[in-house]
């Protein structure tokens, strides 16, 4: 029997399986009560409670509130990311389609997450630094997405400024989005960033 630390295989993936849940259950729900409630609402009791556990296992999986904060708004960025490759499985072909994906990234929980924790941070030292390099590994990746689903030739002078451009637009209209949800304003600033999109690409 392959035994390692007297515990057979058999009864240690389950174990395994258990501690995965348990963080994902603790990264979605940290995510879920900074959007609700900000940073000074989110104590690492108030997530335990939320997810089901206790405070002692929460402390297990992340020894400081700084460490389940940042590792909850990468988790869900990283399964954003995943998310909006999905939609365009075979290659995009429609630019508008992409760009509402993208803004869609900056409008939902997510975003109001991740706003909290920077808000956070600009006060807090210790998280500073953290959310930072985040923010820049997080920015990076949807950089990229988007250059590939756009189909951008970043080679070309200008085009790198303007996909960050749109990126930084989506951001803005996330931040609109905080107070009020005019999707109809929404839609026709999409629209608009499409067609400028055709030209400077194509």
């Amino acid at each position: 029997m392959d035994v390692v630390n007297g515990t057979p295989p058999a009864e240690r993936v389950p174990k395994q399986d258990r501690s995965r849940a348990t963080r994902q259950r603790l990264l979605e729900a940290a995510v879920a009560c900074l959007a609700e409630r900000g940073w000074a609402g989110s104590t690492v009791s108030v997530v335990a409670e939320r997810a089901g556990v206790s405070r002692g296992a929460a402390q297990h999986h992340f020894p400081t509130r700084e460490d389940l904060f940042t590792a909850a708004v990468e988790y869900v960025a990283e399964e954003r990311s995943t998310a909006l490759r999905a939609l365009f499985p075979e290659g995009a072909t429609d630019r508008r389609a992409v760009v509402a994906a993208l803004v869609d990234l900056y409008t939902g929980p997510l975003f109001r997450a991740a706003l909290h924790l920077w808000v956070a941070a600009s006060n807090e030292d210790q998280l500073r630094s953290r959310v930072t390099e985040l923010e820049g590994r997080v920015g990076r990746e949807t950089h990229h997405i988007a250059v590939e689903l756009l189909r951008a030739d970043e080679s070309r002078p200008g085009v790198r400024e303007t996909v960050q451009g749109l990126l930084d637009m989506s951001r803005g209209l996330g931040l609109a989005n905080l107070l009020t949800d005019d999707k109809a304003r929404r839609d026709r600033v999409v629209a608009q960033w499409a067609r400028i999109l055709d030209g400077a690409l194509d």
